[in-house]
């Protein structure tokens, strides 16, 4: 079973058997078929079924000339509400199965985002039409968690919060002006991040380090579409998961101005989510690619 099964709800399917009995629920009484020709003979075909606000699980296989479904695989997934970020993306497939993961570099994180695509389908639709991918497409972020805590937050006044704001706009400035070979903007970062180890090497002597760190985004494990944050709720709500009426966490979170959608089982967080109130916590990044609604330079 796929690990993230439990983060939507389904913690109690305990053998194969079971299993199967939810796919062949989900093929046959699911609504929202999509299928796509790849190639000359091939094609590929996707069935999702909703169980909560948003909140799945994606089959994807073919559907052979009497119209019967070969599930190849399938996938649990919480589709994002708002926009995350708009940036130019490259999509790569996956080396065992047909699915594929959306890259983009996003200044804000530091790090470059790489997430499983949930809209395959509309993708390949582009792909066959010879549509140009160097261009900047709204990018939609959800994310599945299977364990989190919740810290409380820094204490911070107004002046301070907009400081914190016009630093990482110099800074965000600065990385886009390095990459384009910029060595003024290089030196500076690289005396920035010098002083910043500094500061934090010192107060973290009498200062706990999540008092000193307000969020962070890493890269987790072995799989490049995992991560590990520290993020701050902006909107927290409880889902019951229409099937197997378990409690699930939809959480929307902000990490480093950028803002995201997590779904965590209410059994595998500790404390209270409460808004203003930070999520630590390692993740599966998703997320879903607006194409047909190109972002102009």
């Amino acid at each position: 079973m796929h690990s993230y099964m439990r983060a939507i709800g389904f913690s109690n399917i305990n053998n194969r058997m079971e299993l199967n009995q939810l796919m062949e629920n989900i093929t046959e009484h699911s609504l929202k078929k999509q299928t796509v020709q790849i190639g000359d003979t091939g094609s590929l075909t996707e069935i999702t079924m909703e169980y909560g606000d948003g909140m799945g699980i994606t089959l994807r296989g073919e559907q052979d000339e009497h119209g019967k479904f070969h599930m190849e695989h399938y996938f649990p997934c919480i589709y994002g509400q708002n926009v995350s970020t708009r940036e130019e993306v490259g999509i790569n497939k996956r080396v065992d199965t047909e699915a594929y993961t959306g890259m983009c570099d996003d200044f804000r994180l530091g790090v470059s985002l790489i997430f499983y695509l949930q809209n395959v389908i509309e993708y390949l639709e582009k792909k066959n039409q010879n549509m140009p991918m160097s261009t900047n497409f709204p990018i939609t972020l959800a994310a599945l968690s299977l364990e989190g805590k919740i810290l409380l937050p820094i204490d911070m006044d107004e002046v301070q919060v907009r400081n914190i704001s016009a630093e990482t706009k110099y800074r965000n400035n600065l990385i886009a002006e390095a990459k384009k070979g910029n060595q003024d903007a290089i030196d500076s970062l690289t005396i920035d991040d010098i002083d910043t180890y500094a500061m934090v090497s010192r107060r973290a002597k009498k200062e706990d380090i999540y008092s000193i760190v307000d969020t962070s985004f890493i890269p987790f494990g072995s799989e490049s579409d995992n991560y590990s944050v520290i993020a701050t709720i902006i909107e927290s709500n409880l889902i019951i998961n229409s099937h197997t009426k378990e409690e699930v966490y939809d959480l929307q979170l902000v990490c480093n101005d950028i803002s995201f959608r997590l779904c965590i089982n209410k059994e595998d967080l500790v404390g209270e989510p409460q808004i203003g109130r930070r999520f630590k916590g390692n993740l599966w990044m998703q997320g879903s690619i607006a194409f047909s609604e190109q972002v102009k330079d």
